[in-house]
């Protein structure tokens, strides 16, 4: 009774030791990524605001009248291009007193590679010329701040950094929770004479918990954006369906059209040769900028009614126009219609209402993620999380140094603790660590040099 008692503690202990050391290694070379993933996201959040007061002159403008059409708009925008620029898209201004966006490809661009001439859609004035990013349309000032969230200005490179931290937050979160569950009155007694550090680690709980469901939430939305796991993410979503919906831009041939939406929007909807509407010459298509208006109107009367959308045309014949709302504040309006430039019919459509609950769920998140989801109140929630996700870094760097290892001190390495464990608990903490590496590769990659130097510490010490 005696032995199995003494056996089974052992086991223990090495399970909450291995939990401490991983925790502490987490912090301690990873905290550094989190803490700049955090400030710099913080900061991108709170600057929408701020971005429509620096660059007010291209978003607004004080005409009152009629729009022009939008071929005018965009002729007025071409007329201002020094260079032969590939128009993408447009997007027709919100309300009154806002401009119209016409949008090229542009290599000179910085960061982004699009650009876009702010129209006066009452007066045909160009209002403002800037390089533009995203689905949000964002401006110079927030692109620079996505820019460094996601990559520290360094390129495709800089994508380990944000992958880095977004790999191993969740766990960190995970981790926190089971030593403040497992080992929070024992660590209250053992240190009870350390006042200060006792109250750093009380404070250090007390944030982690408050912050727990947002950390893993940012983990894992956060991860969806990386490179390695974010391949990975959305090839599992495909297997298993959690794929959102889209409208096929794959045009029918003369006697079909595709009307269905949601997910089954691809089915088609035969209808009789004499219905079907004229095909417009093939030199129409010669200047696309006067097909904006019918597509525009054709999405409009097919139930795109949202005040936010864009209009991408097809570079080919064979391909339809999208038409997309693209309002993802609460209540989220994304839906989108495929059009038939040449017949001005609806092809093919997503509605948003009829998305599986997951593919709505991941598009809440992502937008709840960028703090666009519910406004200002969004914003808020998130500033205040990731100050507090700051803060929780630099107590807990601040209660290492308290009790760093003093000269010719030692400390228990990971790897001891692990070979501690129980035979059932090797094996599990193997496939467990095995399937996260293979799944998260720039964790996996980052634990092999945390084994590295926990190996180099176990052999000198």
């Amino acid at each position: 009774m005696s032995t199995n008692t003494k056996a089974s503690e052992p086991s223990s202990n090495a399970m909450l030791l291995l939990i401490t050391r991983l925790h502490f290694y987490i912090g301690l070379f990873i905290g550094p990524f989190i803490f700049v993933a955090a400030l710099t996201g913080t900061i991108y959040v709170i600057t929408p605001q701020l971005e429509d007061v620096i660059y007010k002159d291209a978003l607004t403008t004080q005409s009152v009248g009629e729009n022009k059409p939008i071929s005018q708009q965009i002729a007025a925008a071409k007329s201002q291009l020094t260079s032969d620029l590939t128009l993408f898209a447009v997007r027709p201004a919100p309300e009154q007193g806002d401009t119209t966006r016409v949008m090229f490809l542009d290599k000179e661009a910085e960061l982004t590679g699009a650009r876009a001439l702010f129209i006066d859609p009452v007066t045909l004035e160009v209002k403002g010329n800037l390089p533009v990013y995203g689905t949000s349309g964002v401006l110079p000032l927030r692109t620079t701040l996505d820019f460094m969230h996601r990559q520290l200005l360094l390129g495709e490179v800089g994508r380990y950094y944000s992958e880095l931290a977004a790999s191993w937050l969740w766990i960190a979160a995970l981790g926190g929770l089971f030593l403040w569950y497992k080992g929070g009155k024992k660590n209250k007694a053992e240190f009870a004479s350390r006042t200060e550090h006792l109250r750093k680690r009380r404070r250090h709980y007390q944030v982690g918990l408050c912050l727990f469901v947002g950390l893993i939430f940012v983990s894992i939305t956060g991860l969806t954006w990386s490179k390695w796991a974010g391949a990975n993410i959305g090839t599992l979503r495909s297997s298993i369906g959690w794929v959102t919906p889209s409208v096929d831009r794959n045009l029918a041939n003369d006697t079909q059209t595709i009307a269905a939406s949601g997910e089954h929007a691809d089915h088609l909807n035969h209808a009789s040769h004499q219905n079907a509407p004229e095909k417009l010459p093939a030199e129409k298509f010669e200047n696309i900028d006067l097909l904006f208006d019918g597509v525009l109107k054709a999405a409009r009367d097919a139930g795109i009614d949202a005040n936010k959308l864009e209009i991408r045309p097809s570079s080919t014949k064979d391909k339809a126009w999208r038409v997309s709302e693209i309002d993802r504040s609460w209540p989220t309006q994304v839906d989108s219609v495929a059009v038939d430039a040449s017949t001005m019919t609806v092809t093919s459509r997503a509605n948003f209402a009829t998305f599986p609950i997951v593919a709505k769920l991941i598009r809440w998140g992502i937008d709840a993620h960028m703090g666009v989801l519910f406004g200002i109140a969004n914003q808020i929630i998130l500033a205040i999380f990731g100050l507090s996700l700051c803060f929780m870094i630099i107590l807990g760097y601040k209660m290492w140094w308290i009790r760093r290892p003093q000269a010719g001190s030692t400390s228990r390495p990971l790897l001891q603790a692990w070979s501690k464990l129980s035979a059932a608990q090797k094996i599990l903490t193997l496939i467990v660590t095995i399937a996260l590496g293979l799944s998260l590769p720039v964790m996996g990659v980052s634990l092999l040099v945390f084994l590295l130097i926990d190996v180099v510490r176990w052999k000198r010490q």
